[in-house]
C-alpha cells in the first residue's frame, strides 16, 4: 500500500499483468489435466473390473500448472524468465519464438492486458481492500473460464465451484455489497434456472443444449450479484450469444456440431454486471431490443 490511490491501482494492475501470464498457463493446461484425470479414472475402472487393459496412452511424467516448465510447442525451446515478462517479452520477441521463430498467438498478451486492466479498474473502485482482492479473483476466474470454454466447451469445477463459494463467503463477511440471503437465493436460482431449461430441452428434443458447467457458472454469478441480477445477466448473455452465433453461421465459422458455447457469454454478462451494474445492463439490453 503506497498511500496514493492511483499508485495503488497501478501496482494492482501490474500484479494483474503477472496473473494474466499465469492464466495463459491455466487456460492451456487445465483442460489437459482434466482429460488425463478422466483417462486415469477410466483405466482404474477397467482394471477393477478385470477387463483387458487398453494400450498405454503415452502420457508420462508430471503434468500440472507448475511442471513441466513452459516450452515452445513447435520446437521445444525452454522459455526463459526474461522471455516470459508480460507483454514486454512479446513485443521484444516481435511475437515469435526465440528458438524457431514460430508465430506466438496474440492472445497471450491480450489475456495479460485484459487481466491487468480489470485488476486496475477494481483497485480504482474499491482501493486497497479485501473487496478489491475478491473482485480481482472474480475477474481472473472469468477470464480463464471464458477462454477454456471457447476452446474446449469445458467449464472446470476447479474454477466454477471456488468462484461460487468465494461469492457466498464474500457476502457473509460483508466484503461484497450483496446480502447473504440474496447471494444464497441467487446461487440456487441460477443453478435451477439453467438446469430446468436443460431438462426441458432434452425432453423435447432428446439432445443436450448445454453442459452442467453453465449451471454452476450462473449459480456463481447469482452468488456474487444476488438473485435480482439473474434476469439481466441471462438476457445480455442470450442476446450477445445469439448475435455472435448468427454471425458465425453466416460466415460458416461454426465449429463441428454447429454450436457456440454459452459460458463465454455468461462470463461476459458477469463482467458487464461488475463494470456497469446489473440495472444498467438490463436497460442496455432493453434499449437494444427496442423495448
Amino acid at each position: 500500500m503506497t498511500g496514493e490511490p492511483w499508485l495503488d491501482a497501478v501496482v494492482v494492475g501490474i500484479l494483474g499483468l503477472l496473473i494474466g501470464s499465469f492464466l495463459n498457463v491455466v487456460i492451456h493446461r487445465v483442460p489437459i489435466m482434466m482429460e488425463r484425470e478422466w483417462e486415469q479414472e477410466c483405466r482404474d475402472y477397467i482394471e477393477d473390473k478385470g477387463w483387458p487393459a487398453p494400450p498405454p496412452s503415452g502420457h508420462t511424467g508430471r503434468f500440472s500448472l507448475l511442471a513441466p516448465a513452459s516450452r515452445c510447442p513447435h520446437c521445444g525451446h525452454a522459455i526463459r524468465w526474461y522471455e516470459n515478462i508480460p507483454v514486454i517479452s512479446y513485443v521484444a520477441l516481435r511475437g515469435k519464438c526465440a528458438g524457431c521463430k514460430a508465430r506466438i498467438s496474440i492472445r497471450y498478451p491480450l489475456v495479460e492486458l485484459i487481466t491487468g486492466g480489470l485488476f486496475y479498474w477494481c483497485a480504482t473502485q474499491w482501493g486497497w481492500s479485501m473487496t478489491t482482492a475478491l473482485w480481482c479473483a472474480f475477474s481472473a476466474a472469468l477470464v480463464s473460464l471464458t477462454m477454456i470454454d471457447w476452446d474446449t466447451t469445458l467449464l472446470p469445477d476447479s474454477i466454477t465451484l471456488p468462484l461460487l463459494w468465494a461469492g457466498l463467503i464474500g457476502s457473509a463477511a460483508h466484503w461484497l455489497s450483496v446480502p447473504l440471503v440474496d447471494a444464497l437465493f441467487g446461487a440456487a436460482a441460477g443453478y435451477l434456472f439453467l438446469w430446468s431449461i436443460y431438462w426441458a430441452f432434452k425432453l423435447l428434443t432428446g439432445k443436450e443444449g448445454m453442459g452442467y458447467g453453465d449451471f454452476k457458472l450462473l449459480a456463481a454469478l447469482g452468488a456474487w450479484f444476488g438473485w435480482s441480477a439473474l434476469v439481466p445477466i441471462i438476457l445480455i448473455a442470450s442476446v450477445i450469444g445469439a448475435i455472435v452465433g448468427i454471425g458465425m453461421k453466416l460466415t460458416s465459422s461454426l465449429r463441428e456440431g454447429q454450436y457456440v458455447p454459452f459460458g463465454p457469454f455468461l462470463a461476459g454478462a458477469g463482467f458487464a454486471a461488475m463494470l456497469l451494474g446489473p440495472e444498467r445492463i438490463l436497460q442496455s439490453v432493453l434499449s437494444l431490443l427496442g423495448i
